[in-house]
């Protein structure tokens, strides 16, 4: 039977190119035009942010949202992204109009009112879900990303009528979205939510708690991570509560847009090359070199971009780097974040001139000069919940040298000698130590000594589909879990949209809702922190 058309609301704080500040942003745009490419109908919901505005066109008005509790009024805008997909664009001035990043201000602060901004997007996404909705078009599930739009599941199980099911997707369990208990009532999550079995976490309220409990279906980014965040080690405390939804959470590893990062397409490149050609790696190579000072030599380039935090292994590098001057390679290094990693990578630069270099801050061509130029690509990351350069690099050819965790582990196939012939795509470290790093450099080194196995490497990597489909197709099998949408069901799906009631009394009774299994606290012990 042939799969029934879908209608999913995406919402999210960020979606690339319209503003990015990481993975969030790359997946938000690449996983709403795969499902579109799929046949399903896709709304991508965000926040209108200043920055935006002058980037958008075509603008068209849907509708104007009321004053809901504490949450201001605001209006809801249509627009294409660039890829075609249908954004709805929530426009508040009181809370989207200023400086910065989606969370930030200039000065790297969180912006004090972050627990409105978000509070609106999740509201508007869950009004967008219900039978409150004042557009006609409905959504047969909501998809939540990340702790800003973690309230979302919670509102549609709190009260909204006709709700839709939701889908909550962790991207990166360590952000949280965690505010004093206080401000659940301005944010009118009624007094029975704010217990342990709820949205309460050690006294506080947690946005990505919220999402997780009253979620009918959870994802993880890589199954990996799926694993991962059951565990004290990478749980960050909501492991007990992740264990009690095992039964709801699935891991499905991203993909990336291999229409944007592709070397025999790229702009970015001095040569383009591929699969069947790798002779344009070598010019790439020497204009990495030239745009990032570094000496012209035959010494191996290990490339690295990322935020400079201790989660991506920066300090590892930074440690190992001294011993590895002693090694014929080169470092070429794209980034910002922890200023005290900025003066250490500065201070490299100083002592190993034309060996190290560093470019402080952003830049999305030079992303790309990395990616082609070097010869390997280093990612040491003490967790990734899936991690997308791995898959950047082996798509240009730049076998990765990564710490096995998270995505890094389902998508870099270590290197052994005795294989060198096989499936292998890159080096996974021993341990995510300065030493294992080091000597997972020299393992690379060695492989690439030897020109034909170095081949084989690239070849493995560029031939591995990392495309959206597979993962958009497993994405679809959830949001029917979701929805409970079994076979027999499947033709109701595409019935037109229902009617929109008025807008629900606001003293209406809530109705019943199934909960999740109650999570327990046990002392102070690490499952306690669940809650």
């Amino acid at each position: 039977m042939k799969t029934p058309k879908l209608r999913i609301l995406f919402a999210t704080p960020e979606c690339a190119p319209w503003i990015k500040t990481g993975g969030l942003g790359d997946v938000s745009a690449a996983l709403p035009r795969a499902l579109v490419e799929l046949g399903h109908d896709v709304r991508l919901l965000m926040p209108f942010y200043s920055s935006l505005k002058p980037k958008v066109r075509g603008l068209r008005l849907l509708a104007e949202l009321p004053r809901d509790g504490a949450l201001p009024g605001c209006s809801l805008f249509a627009a294409k992204m660039p890829n075609g997909v249908t954004a709805w664009l929530i426009d508040c001035q009181d809370l989207y109009e200023r400086d910065g990043t989606p969370y930030q201000n200039p000065r790297y602060q969180d912006h004090s009112d972050n627990h409105l901004r978000f509070g609106l997007l999740s509201r508007v996404a869950a009004v967008l879900a219900s039978g409150a909705s004042p557009v006609k078009w409905r959504p047969h599930v909501l998809h939540c990303n990340d702790w800003p739009t973690g309230l979302g599941p919670a509102y549609l199980k709190l009260g909204l009528p006709d709700p839709a099911a939701s889908v909550m997707t962790i991207h990166n369990i360590a952000f949280q979205g965690i505010y004093p208990m206080h401000l659940a009532e301005a944010l009118m999550l009624p007094p029975e939510s704010r217990q342990m079995e709820g949205v309460e976490y050690w006294g506080q309220m947690s946005f990505l708690k919220a999402g997780l409990y009253y979620a009918d279906a959870i994802t993880a980014v890589s199954p990996t991570y799926a694993l991962e965040v059951q565990g004290e080690q990478l749980g960050f405390g909501m492991q007990g509560l992740m264990r009690a939804r095992a039964d709801r959470l699935t891991g499905i590893l991203n993909g990336i847009d291999t229409d944007e990062w592709d070397p025999e397409k790229d702009t970015y490149l001095t040569q383009r090359y591929s699969v069947s050609d790798l002779a344009g790696k070598a010019a790439n190579r020497k204009a990495l070199r030239l745009r990032m000072g570094l000496r012209e030599s035959n010494e191996m380039v290990l490339g690295m971009a990322c935020r400079l935090t201790a989660q991506k292994g920066v300090d590892l590098v930074i440690e190992a780097a001294d011993r590895l001057m002693s090694l014929p390679v080169q470092l070429a290094i794209l980034g910002s974040g922890d200023i005290g990693y900025e003066r250490e990578l500065q201070a490299l630069v100083a002592r190993h001139p034309g060996r190290i270099s560093a470019h402080l801050g952003f830049s999305e061509s030079l992303a790309h000069v990395i990616e082609s130029g070097s010869d390997a690509f280093l990612m040491p990351s003490r967790f990734e919940p899936c991690g997308l350069n791995q898959m950047y690099s082996q798509r240009y050819g730049t076998p990765p040298i990564v710490n096995a965790t998270g995505g890094l582990a389902d998508s870099v196939v270590d290197f052994a000698p005795t294989a060198s012939k096989g499936d292998a795509t890159g080096f996974r470290l021993a341990s995510p130590t300065a030493a294992g790093l080091y000597d997972a450099v020299v393992r690379a080194l060695d492989a690439f000594g030897q020109p034909a196995v170095w081949a084989q490497l690239q070849r493995n990597g560029m031939q591995t589909d990392f495309g959206w489909q597979r993962s958009a197709e497993r994405y679809v099998e959830v949001y029917r879990k979701a929805i409970g949408l079994e076979a027999a069901e499947a033709a109701t799906v595409n019935d037109p949209v229902p009617p929109v009631p008025a807008m629900p009394d606001p003293a209406q009774a809530r109705p019943a809702e199934a909960k999740p299994a109650p999570v327990k606290r046990r002392g102070k012990s690490a499952d306690a922190k669940v809650a």
